[in-house]
């Protein structure tokens, strides 16, 4: 059992599955959220990223299904995004300390990473977590109930449609993310660039060798690209922070040096994330998917389909 559609498989069976299975591996980690709320939130967020990515895959097939449930796991994710966020904000102040060693030597970063350290530590800590985690449990224990009420095409041609609209709808998110990030730069470009990258991603893996060229390459170069981009969104985030009126991280004399380090990793960041993203994304997505159309409808004709019911389907 893996992320990956089959083609020997009716694609309503194997989707069915897969939302099973990742739904699951969210509910464990769910569980350890508790005990280890900085694994258990994180490996949790990134299974529903997994959900939310396959139902945009094949959000043709089922446009009401696919529209709800997204939704239902979007709202999951944000009861669970300001504690993961927190930890998160720790492990930048990590970061600038490791890549700007020469100016961190003396410390100066220290008072901002206790503040931060409490910050996290209260969120973690709290009834509010609990509470977090309880519903976002029973959501997703609802959500694996209602997976066998999806019923997508499994005819080849009809599935390859679906397949193949759904990357290509992820890859115009992608160019239009891009460009918006090249022309105007705002914090919001460069998120929605990384959720259309993560995205990508997660069809990569989904599509297997369905996709038209060899996906070694182009999957290591999107991961990278997604991280770069995660640590760029962790800097806007930070330095929202530092703008904010309360001053949450601190007096301007005690985060003087925070700011700087913030703006010359922000150039950096930007300037390498647009280049990476020109050389994933730069291309048509209709050019870039026409191949992947055709490569889809040739591997899924020509797959033997297993006579196999989807699970939950009546016998």
């Amino acid at each position: 059992m893996s992320f990956r559609i089959d083609p020997r498989l009716p694609l309503t069976g194997e989707v069915r599955r897969i939302l099973v299975e990742e739904i699951g591996k969210a509910l464990v980690h769910l569980n350890t959220a508790h005990d280890r709320p900085e694994q258990g939130l994180h490996k949790c967020r990134k299974r529903l990223k997994n959900v939310r990515a396959l139902l945009r895959l094949v959000r043709s097939g089922d446009e009401t299904f696919c529209q709800t449930e997204n939704q239902c796991y979007r709202q999951v994710s944000a009861l669970l995004a300001g504690p993961r966020e927190a930890t998160a904000l720790v492990e930048t102040i990590d970061r600038l300390a490791a890549s700007f060693p020469e100016h961190c030597a003396g410390g100066g970063l220290n008072e901002v990473r206790d503040r931060l350290v409490a910050r996290q530590q209260q969120l973690h800590g709290g009834a509010g977590l609990g509470a977090a985690i309880g519903a976002a449990t029973a959501a997703c224990e609802e959500g694996i109930n209602r997976v066998e009420s999806l019923v997508l095409p499994d005819q080849p041609e009809q599935a390859a449609d679906v397949l193949a609209e759904g990357a290509r709808a992820t890859l115009r998110r992608a160019r239009k993310a891009l460009d918006k990030a090249g022309s105007r730069g705002e914090a919001d470009d460069f998120h929605d660039l990384r959720k259309a990258a993560k995205t990508h991603g997660m069809h990569l893996s989904l599509l297997g060798r369905l996709w038209p060229t060899p996906i070694k390459a182009r999957r290591k170069a999107v991961d990278g690209l997604g991280e770069r981009l995660g640590e760029l969104h962790d800097v806007f985030v930070m330095r929202a922070l530092l703008d904010a009126d309360d001053q949450p991280l601190g007096s301007r004399q005690e985060t003087r040096l925070l700011g700087k380090l913030l703006k010359r990793s922000e150039k950096s960041l930007r300037k390498t994330c647009l280049a990476e993203a020109a050389e994933l994304f730069g291309d048509s997505p209709k050019r870039s998917t026409r191949k992947l159309a055709r490569k889809v409808r040739e591997d899924l004709a020509g797959a033997p389909q297993e006579d196999v019911a989807a699970p939950g389907a009546a016998g």
